[in-house]
């Protein structure tokens, strides 16, 4: 059985929660248009014939302004450190920023698969997601790169297709229920 932690990084707003709750199937995290929504470490847990996937939801990550905001960067750091795979997932429709590129660089100090995901692909052209493409793909060694639109549940299916080939063969963490 393949089983394994994913970590779900990217800056806040950019659909991680959206992501884990489109996959697992039903509502595990709070989604909102407001920064920082979530604020703890939430697991959500896909289950199928041949795997067991734990995803592990974190805060978004962004320069604090704030004692909270230092703690949930922390938060979204530690969890790194307890993962096999990390979906690094960043807004398509949004430019590359800064806080993309920081997040890029503290990747280059571990080693794990990471995984981006071009999230919100549904507001964007098929020349512009390619652009996109071309864009990320020299900044880090990305194991794979996967264009997703987390609220339409579109290629979310690719996610755990994927994913499935980084997991090592393991146990079963929690039941299915």
């Amino acid at each position: 059985m393949k089983s394994g932690f994913i970590g779900l990084i990217g800056r806040p707003n950019v659909g991680k929660s959206t992501l884990m709750n489109s996959i697992i199937g039903r509502k595990v995290a709070i989604t909102s248009n407001k920064p920082q929504t979530t604020r703890n470490i939430i697991q959500g847990i896909y289950n199928d014939s041949e795997s067991q996937i734990v995803f592990v939801d974190t805060p978004g990550i962004h320069k604090p302004n704030h004692k909270l905001g230092k703690y949930l960067n922390e938060q979204a750091y530690y969890s790194i450190e307890d993962v096999d795979v990390i979906l690094f997932l960043v807004d398509a429709s949004q430019n590359l920023g800064s806080g993309d590129k920081y997040v890029i660089e503290k990747f280059k100090e571990i080693n794990k698969p990471v995984i981006l995901i071009l999230n919100k692909i549904d507001k964007l052209t098929r020349e512009e997601i390619f652009a996109k493409i071309t864009e990320y793909k020299d900044l880090y060694d990305f194991k794979e790169i996967i264009p997703t639109s987390a609220l339409k549940g579109k290629n979310t299916e690719t996610v755990i297709k994927v994913l499935k080939k980084y997991l090592p063969d393991s146990i079963k963490y929690f039941e299915d229920d």
